[in-house]
């Protein structure tokens, strides 16, 4: 144990914390020549094009140090992205240090912050390395005043590096075994943290683990403490980076085991294993439940291929733990499913896969968030679709989530950005001045304000050096109102959603103007309207198509020609008192698209 190192890389988006990790691996010489290639922890093609890590994946090396000595080093790659933040809570919970990973040319991030704070949180050795610095427009002096500045961080503890090229390389290593303390002593009871898994066709579910105390060998009995289910240890080992098996896991081990699990939905992330014969007292700390923030429909865009969607749902959910679904029916769009997600990326990304690796034509609905509901008889329900809200009169109050936001942008775009939070009804906690260029500004906003195009804003206000990371903040009590589209006098649920009341008024009017351009004309008017309630806010018209009844009529007199368009009036009357709008797929997509 004196030689185990376990540490894991955190940083901002694209600042190079996958590549940090090849170069790791080449230098240890964990993988061969044949086996290079870029980007070798990420496993996804998701993964690769866009650049992001989305699941984490551990690594065992072997690392010969200038003093001789051979360290074990496990290191733990995280995903960056806020939506993952918990996955990477407990992943920095099963190390003793980190690697904080900051671009030479653009300085720290609001995510860089964010992941200090919860590195701090566990009580990690921080080894700040300031990557790219053979670019022509790397700035380091001023990169090492922002470390002492905004994290506190001594500049001369820093590592100057470039992954790409591979300096500074042996320096990190060299500060891995020097810096990072190595795992404390167990007390011999079997403990081990569950950080992450994943699901394997023919031998059911690998769960990644850190153990703390104690040890783990094929065959032992164990159990998970959250769940209390019991489990047979079948095989044990280590990641290099394919699994190689091992006799045994000890103490400060990170490795996987796998036992008769038969989905991802029985291991919890942040679960402790333990000994079923000598159990320990109590849990490792940290461990909570993942609770989905996004909600949202969706549906086969042709009925027919509604098993197909809920196998290809299902086959996701088995890798994915924190993917929830259940079928629901909809007037306008037939058979589907409300999906919950941990945030937008995690939206996104399911929705791709289900294009790209189960081939499906899919039409998601417009994303909801899960809005607390008192009734005046005292009963809070919890409301994820806008057609489950009770009707007003039972209601007292609406709570909607809302978050803390920690906004980085240049001093110049502050007044813009400002009133971009005002306007998505946001409040400015405090502005802080970071260094002579860049402010950074914490707000507190409500969850379904940020959910669509709020971090596109701050890019595009910033000129792309704006960023932002976000945490849970609660719930918040607010005027909120069910909105309805109304179709001939009749509500589609499709288009319903909960919005401001002060808002409500101007979304109603897009969406009535988007229906009125895509509803095909009928052969009577039909009235598209925005409604609170029983209160109309706003109304739009398909104008009727019209057969010209007086066409035969060549000359003559009036009073004929009268009769003829009064007996059409009479007939359009009688046929809008019974007629249907039947609104077509298209219509549906096009104004989700608008969102």
């Amino acid at each position: 144990m004196r030689n185990t190192r376990n540490f894991c890389i955190i940083a901002h988006i694209d600042h190079g914390k996958t590549t940090l990790s090849d170069r790791l691996l080449e230098s240890t010489r964990t993988i061969s020549e044949r086996e290079k290639q870029d980007q070798l922890l990420d496993s996804m093609d998701l993964e690769r094009e866009r650049g992001i890590t989305i699941k984490a994946h551990p690594v065992t090396m072997t690392y010969r140090a200038e003093d001789g000595h051979d360290y074990k080093l496990n290191l733990l790659d995280t995903p960056g992205h806020v939506d993952f933040a918990y996955e990477v809570s407990r992943s920095l919970a099963a190390c003793e240090g980190a690697l904080l990973v900051v671009d030479a040319a653009q300085g720290v991030e609001a995510q860089t912050v964010a992941n200090v704070h919860l590195a701090l949180k566990q009580g990690l050795a921080i080894i700040p390395v300031i990557n790219k610095i053979d670019l022509p427009n790397a700035d380091v002096p001023t990169v090492k005043k922002q470390l002492e500045d905004i994290l506190a961080i001594p500049a001369e503890e820093a590592v100057l590096a470039s992954a790409k090229s591979g300096i500074g390389i042996e320096g990190i290593l060299e500060a891995i075994v020097h810096r990072i303390p190595a795992p404390p002593e167990g007390d011999g009871t079997l403990r081990g943290l569950v950080f992450d898994s994943v699901f394997d066709t023919y031998r059911g579910v690998v769960a990644y683990l850190r153990v703390f105390s104690g040890s783990l060998k094929a065959g032992t009995p164990v159990k998970l403490m959250s769940t209390g289910r019991n489990y047979e240890v079948k095989d044990i080992g280590v990641f290099t980076p394919g699994m190689s098996p091992r006799k045994s896991l000890g103490a400060g081990d990170v490795g996987y085991f796998i036992g008769n699990i038969k989905t991802t939905a029985e291991i919890k992330i942040g679960d402790t294993l333990t000994d079923t014969v000598r159990p320990a007292t109590e849990p490792l700390p940290g461990f909570q439940e993942i609770h989905p923030m996004v909600f949202s429909g969706i549906y086969p865009i042709n009925t027919a291929d509604f098993e197909h969607l809920k196998a290809a749902m299902q086959k996701l959910q088995i890798n994915d733990a924190a993917f929830v679904f259940q079928s629901e029916t909809s007037v306008a769009l037939g058979f589907g499913f409300r999906c919950g997600f941990l945030g937008l990326l995690h939206m996104e990304i399911i929705q791709e896969r289900l294009r790209r690796e189960y081939d499906m034509d899919i039409i998601a609905t417009y994303p909801s968030v899960v809005y607390q509901v008192l009734k005046t008889n005292g009963e809070l329900l919890e409301v994820d679709n806008p057609a489950h809200l009770p009707d007003p009169s039972v209601i007292e109050e609406i709570r909607e989530p809302v978050v803390k936001c920690f906004i980085l942008v240049p001093n110049e775009n502050i007044g813009d950005m400002m009133q971009l939070i005002l306007d998505r009804r946001g409040i400015v906690d405090h502005t802080e001045s970071l260094d002579t260029r860049r402010v950074m500004l914490t707000a507190v906003l409500p969850l379904n304000e940020i959910l669509v195009d709020f971090n596109d804003k701050i890019k595009s206000l910033t000129r792309g050096y704006g960023s932002m990371d976000y945490e849970q903040d609660g719930y918040r009590k607010d005027n909120l109102v069910k909105l309805d589209m109304l179709v001939n006098g009749e509500p589609v649920d499709a288009f319903s959603s909960i919005v401001h009341r002060d808002k409500a008024e101007s979304r109603g009017r897009i969406l009535a103007a988007k229906l009125r351009d895509v509803i095909p004309k009928q052969l009577f008017q039909v009235a598209i309207q925005a409604a609170i309630g029983g209160k109309i806010i706003a109304r739009e018209s398909v104008s009727a198509m019209r057969k010209n009844v007086t066409a035969k009529c060549y000359g003559g007199d009036i009073t004929r020609k009268r009769k003829l368009l009064e007996k059409q009036k009479e007939g359009k009357k009688r046929m809008k008192s019974i007629g249907r709008v039947n609104i077509p797929q298209e219509a549906f997509i096009e104004v989700l698209k608008a969102g």
